[in-house]
């Protein structure tokens, strides 16, 4: 009777996209991606082996987000090969204070979506997108959006608030974090793995293009680097991270910069970019012999310790590190460096399984323990979307 649920996950210039079962929880049937839309739209698409299946290329004029969506639509219906999509789960960036849980979407929720644009402009606007096409290229498909703020409701209001006139909070100016998905995923695949300390103190880096920390105790997300914006908190590929609010005025007074250069400036000039002038990619960094590229690594790296620190504070105490992401699952050195930074805490890395990089890294008398997990957010969403839309699993 069921067939297949697929998984969107849109960007500002990509769509990633993921085709699963629909009553098997299980890796993905295929993976696939159409990035550089409105520049030069390139669609790759693997198998569960790693195979690829599709290899397209279209022009960029009059290909937006829209089309891509419309793409991403017949290919899913071709390689499904048969088996029906039942389903479609969303990564939506901003839930704002009322979407603690993953919901079916119909116009009214898109619509409270929608005025939370402000909140998340960079993102938003391309979470609903595909959203949008879909309901009206087919009405009938049911649709589901999970909150990339979700899992951070949990934490303590003192966690959530500015140090600003209550009015401004009570509009929503506040703390929302962000990595939500990836670190409800971490979190159940470490209590899978390791019972015990998914139920103790663990502070969760996931890191890459976007990057950020999270403290996690017995499951619940307790404090994150982001904050209001997915700016916020750690050293990024572009994005600046915390940023005293005196340099925005000041780029205001004397450089004339109006809202939308100093967006342009904090969230694609800055970060890893900015400081080494070369490259955003970790990869290229670690490969120049340029002195720029080693003080932009050594400042991310900085800027990971001193906020492990902070969120061991918030814990009260570190039981476990999970690396994710990018660069946290795929750059030895970077994790060698963080955890020689935060040797005060008791953790300490075997350099074999550091180098091999899958599932526990820390040495044998480490206090503190160090893993990898590779997250996987589109497997969630699926899992998530079976859920909202009662598909029994096997």
């Amino acid at each position: 009777m069921f067939g297949s649920i697929a998984v969107i996950n849109a960007g500002s210039s990509s769509i990633k996209f993921a085709l699963y079962d629909a009553v098997a929880d299980g890796p993905a049937l295929f993976r696939g991606q159409i990035e550089g839309i409105g520049v030069k739209p390139h669609l790759k698409v693997r198998n569960t082996q790693g195979e690829t299946v599709e290899d397209r290329l279209w022009p960029a004029a009059g290909f937006d987000h829209a089309a891509a969506t419309q793409q991403i639509l017949e290919t899913g219906v071709r390689l499904a090969a048969g088996k029906r999509a039942v389903g479609i789960g969303h990564r939506v960036v901003h839930g704002g204070l009322h979407y603690e849980s993953p919901v079916r979407l119909d116009e009214a929720v898109i619509g409270a979506l929608a005025e939370l644009i402000p909140l998340a402009p960079l993102h938003q606007p391309h979470n609903l997108s595909p959203i949008r096409t879909i309901f009206q290229a087919a009405p009938h498909l049911p649709q589901v959006a999970c909150f990339d703020t979700a899992f951070h409701r949990s934490q303590p209001q003192v966690a959530q608030a500015f140090a600003i006139p209550r009015w401004l909070s009570d509009a929503g100016v506040r703390r929302y974090g962000f990595h939500g998905l990836s670190y409800e995923y971490l979190t159940g695949r470490l209590r899978e793995l390791c019972p015990e300390l998914a139920a103790g103190r663990v502070v969760m880096a996931h890191l890459g293009n976007g990057a950020s920390l999270c403290a996690v105790r017995d499951g619940r997300s307790v404090a994150s680097t982001m904050g209001f914006t997915a700016a916020d908190g750690l050293m990024m590929g572009t994005r600046c991270g915390a940023l005293d609010p005196g340099v925005i005025l000041h780029l205001m007074s004397a450089y004339q910069m109006d809202a939308g250069k100093i967006e342009d400036l904090i969230y694609r000039q800055s970060g890893l970019l900015g400081v080494s002038g070369i490259s955003s990619d970790m990869r290229a960094l670690r490969n120049s012999a340029e002195p720029a590229a080693r003080e932009a690594i050594a400042l991310f790296v900085y800027r990971i310790v001193r906020e492990i620190g902070s969120m061991t504070a918030a814990l009260g105490g570190i039981d476990a590190m999970v690396f994710a992401g990018g660069i946290g699952e795929n750059d030895p050195a970077t994790r060698a460096e963080v955890v020689e930074g935060c040797r005060w805490t008791g953790m300490q890395l075997d350099p074999y399984r550091n180098t091999k990089g899958d599932g526990l890294i820390s040495a044998d008398g480490s206090r503190v323990v160090v893993r990898v997990i590779a997250t996987d957010e589109e497997r969630l969403i699926a899992c998530h979307t079976r859920e909202v839309l009662r598909i029994p699993s096997e």
